[in-house]
């Protein structure tokens, strides 16, 4: 067998290679680095062919996804992954107006622009953060309410109010995570073929749904979700020939919902991402946060990363083991930061 599709079973321990020297994982931001790295560590485990098991190299690993995390970004700007854009739309495809929608009397006028567009014959997301509101902590400052607090929208009680209230006479359809997956298939079914004009969900459509006719989106309490999830959930409108509009529900100030608002390009949300959650760990598992520099700050410093790097290459093709004694201290002082795999190559 010379080609194997699958999910993330494929990195599960007992699942062994022969020769696996190409890998390809798409929507990359949904996996972490561990499973990542134990997809990279199956072309050195393979079995059969010439030589003990541990003696191939690595596979070749191809990463894809509309919006690097922040700290897949980082190790880009290192130079430890080599990156190609595609940053045209596919043919025929429009851009994508975005707007924050502020207010309930904003709320109304995007609801009417829903049913305008369902009465033509498109189709509908509402995107909700909850399944079902649980505890007060759902309930956050991000918006006016009683007592100052903001209701956070869950799908399941919104499909029923919309059913009753602004979406009344339209055919609605639910879809989340805790459903059974013959539940979920056949929700996903009738909205696809058409039975159903706004289907009421979750993150579950954040990839893998292509429904042409769908040309709105809402996307409620829409600053409780990261840049990346924002991007790929816009993503699922403006697939056909229609014009599509991305109404974020949410504080007009908030810096995540102006950048969707100005841009549409993943790898700028990403960088803008990458400045507002920080890089994580490159040696490690954390994927944002934890920025680790005093001095230097990305991407404000990028010159002087470039000019690190130059060194840095240096250094690894004439002393890769740091054992130069005018090097000791720099070993020293990686041990002590990231333990004694310091110097092992870093997964993407």
């Amino acid at each position: 067998m010379g080609l194997i599709v699958g999910t993330h079973a494929l990195i599960r321990a007992d699942v062994l290679f022969r020769a696996l020297t190409v890998a390809v994982v798409d929507e990359q931001h949904r996996f972490g680095v561990r499973q990542r790295s134990a997809l990279e560590e199956k072309g050195a485990k393979a079995v059969g062919g010439e030589g003990p098991i541990g003696a191939r190299p690595a596979p070749h690993v191809l990463h894809m996804t509309a919006t690097p995390i922040p700290r897949t970004l980082a190790l880009a700007r290192y130079g430890d992954l080599d990156v190609s854009a595609l940053r045209e739309l596919p043919r025929g495809r429009e851009a994508i107006e975005t707007r924050i929608v502020a207010g309930e009397h904003a709320r109304e006028r995007a609801y009417e622009k829903l049913r305008e567009q369902c009465r033509e014959g498109r189709q509908a997301f509402v995107v909700c953060p909850l399944i079902e509101e649980s505890n007060p902590a759902d309930r956050g400052p991000s918006g006016a309410g009683a007592g100052g607090e903001v209701e956070v929208r869950a799908a399941r009680a919104e499909y029923e109010r919309l059913a009753k209230g602004e979406l009344d006479g339209f055919e609605l359809e639910l879809l989340h995570g805790g459903m059974r997956p013959a539940e979920k298939q056949e929700a996903m079914a009738r909205f696809a073929s058409g039975k159903a004009d706004v289907l009421v969900a979750t993150t579950v459509i954040e990839v893998g749904i292509d429904v042409p006719n769908a040309t709105v989106m809402v996307v409620e309490n829409a600053e409780r979700f990261g840049l990346s999830q924002l991007h790929q959930l816009r993503g699922r409108i403006g697939r056909g020939e229609h014009r599509s509009s991305c109404l974020l529900m949410g504080p007009p100030g908030a810096r995540r919902l102006r950048a969707m608002v100005e841009h549409s390009d993943g790898f700028r949300l990403a960088e803008i991402d990458l400045e507002l959650r920080s890089e994580g760990e490159l040696v490690g598992t954390r994927q944002s946060g934890l920025r680790q520099f005093e001095i230097a700050c990305l991407p404000e410093d990028a010159a002087l990363l470039e000019r690190a790097r130059a060194r840095a290459e240096v250094i690894v093709a004439t002393d890769p083991g740091l054992e130069a004694p005018e090097h000791a201290l720099l070993g020293e002082a990686l041990e002590h930061a990231f333990g004694a795999g310091a110097s092992e190559p870093i997964s993407a």
